[in-house]
């Protein structure tokens, strides 16, 4: 093994080698499997068919280590592989993200077969580490400490043509009890505003109308320089990018929540009325216990303040139920949050314990069934909201950008689906014309669900644009293709809430 940081010249990949990227828990994973994809599509290698479940000459794992049993899965599934790679010669497995910066040698003294392992500062390093691992057949274990370069500046696959993620810092200098992300990504690290809407120009030239910043903390975006105005002039910044339709960000904190960005986000048309404000708990002791810099008083009067700038807003949120300590009280100062807030959807956690958390540790770990039966009388509450707020929806006319894939059942009900401006999924009456991925269409809303919309009148108008023939362009060029490969989480927007999911880490 070697934890040298030379880089080789070229990497001499074998022709038709394929890959196939497997992509673990939250968007900057996804960020960084994108910018995977590209690193070896560059080096020479193309996709895996999809489907092919590990049948490729190289599978790389971008792991998450926010739950508690995330290496049991990482290594049920290399288990899986290694008969497969025996009888395989030349097969690589690399392993990424955020478990491996946090085990290290440990993948490999557990699963030896494995060729890579590569830490969350130094992705771009994979295809010269597969090539050295190649010629000396041995395994590469290269951790960097420090981040070598941003994910958005290295060559990327995305897997949208009209909508794309852009990392504007990495890193977070929050310390909350229940996050491992600090230890595993570091401080936060800004790029610099200039290279970011560089970045965003050359996305729209080639066709993107919707992007989404991106960071641990969004919104504390120029804690580097001292300037406590950058993101939101950020905001009013991406303004100005013609052909730009639509901005969103995630995951802000209630702490870096400040007045001048409600104004640029109400100010600034194509930033979207849309806001996911994470809350994890309405109880100021809990919160207090989480290390959460604010209160229920505070995160409220954000809401109210949002609200009373963009009253469509839709905000969802982020709730950990079960945290140590947490009493019945304290769950019912969450449940009052969740019933004056309001929010479109939450994405509700039951606490599992992270390991490396100071919270992993703490006294007061509720029972399981406790958990669960709070867990579910949370969901309930939220999802009559849900219907409540989505129902108000009904008689409105709303422009929507068509999307891919996001309707499964569109196939067998005639219906397209798309984002309304607040990110609502809607699906609608596929029209006569044809309609594209990225096109927008205007329809009218006649039916609410609690986590979609309905548009079951004909299409009031189909407006074609950039976005779809960036769309069409790109799909024309893959027909003869393999299939992309798949990264296994929502595309762009906040998706609509898992009926038990257990935590990501860029929600904070």
């Amino acid at each position: 093994m070697t934890s040298s940081s030379d880089r080789s010249p070229a990497v001499d990949v074998p022709s038709s080698k394929t890959y196939e990227v497997r992509t673990y828990g939250c968007q900057m994973n996804v960020h960084d499997s994108e910018r995977l994809s590209g690193l070896l599509e560059e080096a020479g290698y193309v996709p895996a068919p999809e489907g092919s479940d590990g049948d490729a000459d190289v599978v790389v794992f971008n792991t998450c280590a926010v739950r508690e049993n995330a290496d049991n899965r990482l290594y049920g599934n290399l288990g899986r592989l290694a008969p497969r790679k025996a009888s395989r010669p030349g097969m690589q497995i690399a392993v990424g993200g955020c478990l491996a910066q946090k085990d290290r040698d440990t993948i490999v003294r557990k699963a030896p077969w494995v060729d890579v392992v590569f830490g969350t500062h130094n992705i771009g390093k994979l295809p010269v580490l597969l090539e050295r691992a190649r010629v000396q057949e041995e395994a590469q274990v290269e951790i960097a400490e420090s981040l070598e370069a941003f994910p958005s500046t290295l060559p990327t696959r995305r897997e949208s043509a009209y909508a794309a993620w852009v990392s504007i810092s990495v890193g977070c200098n929050n310390t909350c009890t229940f996050c491992i992300v600090p230890a595993l990504r570091g401080k936060e690290k800004d790029r610099r505003s200039g290279d970011i809407l560089a970045e965003i120009e050359a996305l729209v030239g080639e066709g993107v109308s919707e992007i989404t910043l991106l960071g641990q903390n969004v919104n504390a975006y120029g804690s580097d320089i001292g300037d406590r105005e950058a993101f939101s002039k950020l905001l009013r910044a991406c303004g100005s990018i013609e052909g730009l339709e639509r901005v969103r960000f995630t995951s802000p904190h209630p702490r870096d929540f400040t007045d001048d960005v409600i104004a640029a986000m109400a100010e600034t048309p194509n930033v979207m009325p849309q806001l996911h404000m994470p809350l994890q708990s309405g109880s100021d002791t809990v919160l207090k216990a989480m290390r959460r810099s604010y209160r229920q008083e505070r995160y409220l009067g954000i809401i109210e303040k949002v609200r009373a700038a963009m009253p469509d807003a839709a905000i969802s949120t982020d709730i950990i139920v079960g945290f140590p300590g947490e009493t019945e009280e304290d769950f019912e100062q969450t449940m009052r949050v969740v019933r004056e807030a309001r929010f479109t959807n939450a994405f509700t956690f039951q606490y599992s314990k992270r390991p490396g958390t100071p919270a992993a540790t703490m006294d007061g770990q509720i029972p399981k069934e406790v958990v669960q039966s709070r867990y579910e009388r949370l969901v309930a509450l939220q999802e009559e909201i849900s219907w409540e707020e989505n129902k108000k929806q009904v008689g409105r006319t709303l422009e929507l950008m068509v999307a891919e894939g996001e309707g499964r059942k569109d196939g067998a009900t005639h219906r397209l689906s798309g984002r309304a401006p607040d990110n609502r999924l809607v699906h609608f009456t596929k029209p006569d014309q044809e309609v594209r991925p990225g096109d927008v269409v205007t329809v009218e809303i006649t039916y609410a669900a609690p986590h979609h919309l309905l548009a079951e009148g004909t299409v009031l108008d189909v407006r074609r644009t950039r976005a779809g023939d960036a769309w069409e362009k790109r799909n024309a060029a893959e027909a003869a293709t393999p299939a992309g490969v798949m990264l296994g989480l929502p595309k762009i927007g906040v998706p609509e809430p898992l009926p038990a999911a257990t935590g990501g880490c860029v929600a904070h």
